[in-house]
């Protein structure tokens, strides 16, 4: 009978080599997977946006009802050379209670302006609705205040807490009577959208990565800078462009914009926008600019392509 050798009960090693060959597996597979997790989360957070503007564009169509009107862009008086003076509570803040934040609109005299002390709690309180989940924007209250012509900060006027979504002024600077629905003591309602509900935007995205936006309003004297990693240009605004936006000179999706009173986003070359019916779009390079500006007008009859 042949002699058959038992077999070592000591386990066989790997070789480097078969080591290394594991790694490279294990390397790959996850260089594989991480773009695919990647697309997956912003997909979510994307969906995620997406509900924040209905969640808003709710609570707009709920202030409309008991108003008749939308609410203001923002609300200032102003000097005779035509510059604000205050309050400067925007959009955003009218409608905390259709939002679910009556605790935050209960502490805010909507006579008095932003930055007076007995609203340091309100103004620094954080709405996770009007923030993009996709978005880099600070985690508490951000100080604003004028600025100087390299944007340092002269004073600091008082904090105020970020948000991602702002007003549509239309295609001309913010500030006063705007093409689009939110300006200045502006009272649009609903019929006055000429143009159609379903094809004028009424909210869009500002990212973080740009420029700063509040939900609060205009803090009267301040001035809308570009984010320290802001990769614009520097510039310097009035500060109802913390709460309002244009579609102004140029577009190309979510960034590209060349202004930082633009609307920008971190969803790849496209930003999410509420309409005026309450749907919400995301639209990105391929919308041509003239139908991107028809969009953001509200009564001047131009012809919106059926594909966008």
């Amino acid at each position: 009978m042949a002699f058959i050798p038992r077999a070592s009960g000591r386990p066989r090693a790997f070789t480097l080599v078969e080591l290394l060959v594991v790694i490279a597996i294990i390397a790959t597979l996850v260089g594989l997977l991480l773009p695919a997790v990647q697309a997956a989360r912003e997909a979510g957070s994307r969906t995620e946006c997406q509900n924040n503007l209905k969640q808003v564009g709710l609570a707009i169509q709920g202030f409309h009802d008991g108003r008749r009107r939308l609410p203001a862009g923002y609300v200032s008086a102003f000097d005779d050379a035509g510059n604000d003076t205050g309050p400067g509570w925007g959009w955003a803040a009218f409608i905390l209670p259709q939002m679910e934040q009556s605790g935050i609109h209960s502490k805010i005299d909507f006579q008095q302006p932003i930055e007076a002390v007995a609203h340091a709690e309100a103004r620094a309180s954080i709405v996770r609705p009007y923030l993009c989940p996709s978005d880099t924007a600070p985690a508490a209250a951000f100080p604003v205040g004028p600025r100087n012509g390299t944007g340092n900060l002269l004073a600091t006027t008082c904090t105020v807490a970020p948000a991602n979504y702002v007003g549509n002024f239309g295609v001309s600077e913010p500030g006063v009577d705007g093409e689009g629905v939110f300006f200045r003591g502006s009272a649009v309602a609903f019929r006055d959208i000429t143009d159609g509900l379903s094809t004028t935007f009424i909210i869009g995205e500002r990212s973080f990565r740009d420029a700063e936006a509040t939900w609060t309003g205009a803090v009267t004297g301040a001035h809308q800078v570009p984010t320290p990693k802001s990769p614009m240009a520097f510039q310097r605004n009035n500060a109802s462009n913390f709460i309002l936006a244009h579609t102004g000179e140029s577009f190309d999706g979510a960034h590209g914009a060349t202004e930082i009173n633009n609307f920008t986003s971190r969803h790849g070359q496209a930003g999410n926008y509420l309409f005026a019916d309450g749907h919400v779009s995301l639209l990105g390079s391929s919308t041509d600019y003239a139908t991107y500006k028809a969009l953001s007008t509200r009564a001047r009859g131009e012809v919106i392509p059926g594909d966008r």
